[in-house]
């Protein structure tokens, strides 16, 4: 079956003027999901002097700046993500611009180490792979499953469309690598294959 993928950007009733910008750092990173794309421009219009760069974001992008990310996008997602990889981090709220918290942050962080920990203690892994465009790493999963298989582990390749966490539960495995979108390793159970550097 053949996709389309087609970029869908949000309409926004929110007048740039009435945001706290005023409280912004004096050199910000912006970010932006897709569907925001338009409000950032705006943004940035309004910030030229002070932006040092201008990028869209995905779930998996790497970014790191020496200086304050403000991020354009719903939710709070890819946020978490570019503060695990040691950004401070502001997000748009509404119509306020905030600080996320750090708190939340080193709960997530504590889950990666615990993550980590289940993974090199683990005899029974399973390597999550998805079939959606992008996102497709069953080579690198089988090589993977090698390396494991020669250091005694039990490796199972899971492939599927649509990786529904909760069904984790439903199998006999200590621990999971994800070679598909970060978002599962948010999950305690689960540790990206960006996070084994000697595999």
């Amino acid at each position: 079956m053949k996709t389309l993928f087609i970029e869908a950007e949000k309409k926004f009733d929110i007048n740039i003027d009435n945001l706290n910008l005023n409280t912004l750092p004096k050199k910000i990173f912006l970010a932006y999901s897709i569907q925001y794309r338009g409000l950032a421009q705006q943004i940035k219009d309004k910030l030229s002097k002070k932006i040092i760069g201008f990028r869209q974001v995905l779930g998996c992008s790497k970014l790191k700046s020496k200086h304050p990310i403000l991020l354009i996008g719903s939710g709070k997602f890819h946020a978490f993500n570019l503060a695990i990889q040691g950004n401070k981090i502001l997000f748009l709220e509404g119509n306020k611009i905030r600080k996320l918290d750090e708190k939340q942050v080193s709960k997530i962080k504590a889950k990666r180490k615990t993550a980590l920990s289940r993974f090199y203690a683990a005899d029974k892994i399973g390597i999550l792979v998805s079939t959606k465009p992008g996102q497709k790493n069953l080579k690198k999963a089988q090589n993977l499953a090698k390396k494991l298989e020669k250091k005694g582990k039990e490796i199972t390749i899971f492939l599927a469309d649509n990786i529904n966490i909760d069904e984790l539960e439903n199998y006999d495995i200590q621990s999971w690598v994800n070679t598909a979108c970060p978002a599962l390793t948010f999950d305690a159970r689960v540790v990206n294959l960006s996070e084994l550097p000697n595999f």
